[in-house]
Parts: structure tokens; C-alpha cells; sequence
């Protein structure tokens, strides 16, 4: 039995830490703490982002820095920065009016979304059979919703309007940078992801949620942990996406999707341990058949593909 090593065991434990760590913070902020700015902690987020991927590639070269080739180029990863905004804002949204447990239950449908999208937008075609494993991934989602005691029909679609965002982000990188020159490492992508949106969302924190500085400037002179909140939902932001990057480094990007789905049940079990949410036996049998369904349609992609 080939041993894993310890090092891949701390990346591993790291991406779940931050994974978890960053969305049961960012429901407590939204929700329990009562701090209803979720565009201006993405805003925050990117902020981060675009300061440690900086350090990380420029400083102590964690990994090469990839420079872009043209102007089309930089275009289309302005264009991804984008949808990635609409993705993230979305999924913060969504936490002021569903729990945590209900929000993974509808992102694990991304695979769904993402079959989707590819059918449509490129030439690219599956088995008919792994679209028939996405049967139970929709229906699961469906039963949970019809068992989720908390649910709300605006948090739904919202984070339904996230999922798909984020499964459409990742097609279309695969089709606007599919050249060998275009190709960018996440980490890259994100060093130059980020700052654009940090930029996309200056102003739309400015429209939707007027005076939020000073806000935020009056509440942290009442409580100085808002402070300390803020900045550490926006440095487990980034490690979310550095342990990602290295966890598919240390294994691959199959292993990186098994314990994807993996870490969505976790952060069920967490979140309702934290937050204490009332959760049906239906709701949890229903999570269950759209985790089913991932795995399933994880295993004939390997095998038909």
C-alpha cells in the first residue's frame, strides 16, 4: 500500500481549513454578526488576493510569473474577471438567506452546470451515460430544497446564479485560453484576476452600498474585531485558492475533484454544528443523492472520456 506523504496530508488539511474556514466566517459576518456588505467583502477579498498573489509569485516565486502576450489576451481575462465577480458576490449574497449546509448542497451541482455549458459552447461532447449520472445531481438539489426548512427563494436563486457563473468561468477559460501561449497556472490567473476585480467592484460597492467605509470605519471604532474579521475572511480567501493550486500540484486534478465533494459534506456537518440550523432527514437525503450523482459522473468522465 503506497503511503501518501505528509506533506500532501498538510495541503490537503489546509485547502479543507481554509475551504470551510472562509464560508462559515463569511455567514457569520453576513448573517449572525449582522455586517450586510457582502460586494464590499468581496471588494475585500480581491483586495487580499491581489496583495499575497503579488508576494507569492513576484517575491518569493512561489511559482514563475507568466506574463500576458497581447492585448486579446488581457481582454479575456478581464472578460473572466468579470463572471468570476458575479460568481463570488453571488456566493456571499446567498449567505445572508440560506444556511451553509444548503448553499454546498446547491454548489455541488456545478458539474451539472458545467456539462452544460460545455455542450453548448464548444464541440465538446460526453457519453451519453455521463449525462445521465447528472440526473441525481439536479434531482438531489431538488429534494433538498423541497426538505430545507430555511429555505429562501431569492438566497436559492442567487446562489444558483453563483453556481453556474462559476461552472461557466471555468469553460470559458478552457476556451478563451486554450493556446499554449494564452495558458495561465491559477495562481497567475488570480495575480491578474484580481486586481481587475477589485476594480469592477470599487464602484459597485459605491452604488449598492452606500457610505460602507464609514460604515465600517463607525463600527470599528464600537468593535475592533470587525477589523480583524475582515482581514481574515479575506487572507483565507486567498489560501482557498493557493492550497487548491497546490493540492492539485500534489495530487491531480481527479483526486483534487473526489475530495472536492468530500469537502462539501464536511462543511454540511460543520456548518450545522456551528450555526445550529434545523436540517430534515429529506434535505440530508437529498445532499446525499447529489453527492451520489458527482462521484458517479466523476467516474464515467474518468471512464468514457
Amino acid at each position: 500500500m503506497k503511503t501518501i506523504p505528509w506533506p500532501t496530508i498538510g495541503v490537503v488539511i489546509s485547502w479543507y481549513s481554509s475551504n470551510i474556514g472562509v464560508l462559515l466566517l463569511n455567514k457569520y459576518l453576513l448573517s449572525s454578526y449582522g455586517f450586510k456588505y457582502p460586494v464590499f467583502l468581496t471588494m475585500c477579498h480581491m483586495m487580499m488576493c491581489s496583495l499575497l498573489s503579488f508576494i507569492a509569485i513576484s517575491i518569493m516565486q512561489v511559482v514563475p510569473l507568466q506574463n500576458i502576450q497581447s492585448r486579446r489576451q488581457f481582454a479575456k481575462i478581464c472578460f473572466l474577471s468579470i463572471v468570476f465577480c458575479f460568481s463570488v458576490v453571488c456566493g456571499n449574497i446567498s449567505l445572508n438567506y440560506i444556511p451553509v449546509s444548503f448553499n454546498q448542497a446547491i454548489g455541488a451541482t456545478t458539474p451539472f452546470f458545467t456539462a452544460v455549458f460545455a455542450y453548448f459552447m464548444s464541440s465538446k461532447r460526453e457519453a451519453w451515460v455521463t449525462y445521465y449520472t447528472l440526473l441525481p445531481v439536479v434531482g438531489g438539489v431538488i429534494i433538498a430544497t423541497g426538505g430545507e426548512r430555511s429555505f429562501h427563494l431569492f438566497g436559492f436563486l442567487i446562489c444558483v446564479s453563483s453556481t453556474a457563473a462559476r461552472a461557466f468561468k471555468s469553460v470559458l477559460q478552457s476556451i478563451l485560453l486554450s493556446s499554449e501561449g494564452e495558458k495561465l497556472n491559477s495562481m497567475n490567473l488570480l495575480l491578474y484576476m484580481a486586481p481587475i476585480a477589485m476594480l469592477v467592484l470599487l464602484p459597485a460597492t459605491l452604488l449598492m452600498e452606500k457610505n460602507v467605509i464609514g460604515t465600517t470605519m463607525d463600527l470599528a471604532k464600537n468593535d475592533i474585531r470587525i477589523v480583524w474579521y475582515l482581514l481574515f475572511s479575506s487572507s483565507l480567501a486567498y489560501f482557498v485558492n493557493l492550497t487548491n493550486f497546490l493540492v492539485t500540484k500534489h495530487t491531480s486534478a481527479l483526486t483534487l475533484q473526489v475530495l472536492g465533494n468530500a469537502k462539501g459534506a464536511v462543511a454540511v456537518v460543520v456548518s450545522i454544528l456551528v450555526f445550529k440550523n434545523p436540517i430534515s432527514v429529506i434535505g440530508m437525503m437529498g445532499y446525499a443523492l447529489t453527492v451520489t450523482g458527482v462521484i458517479l459522473y466523476s467516474e464515467t468522465k474518468k471512464r468514457y472520456s
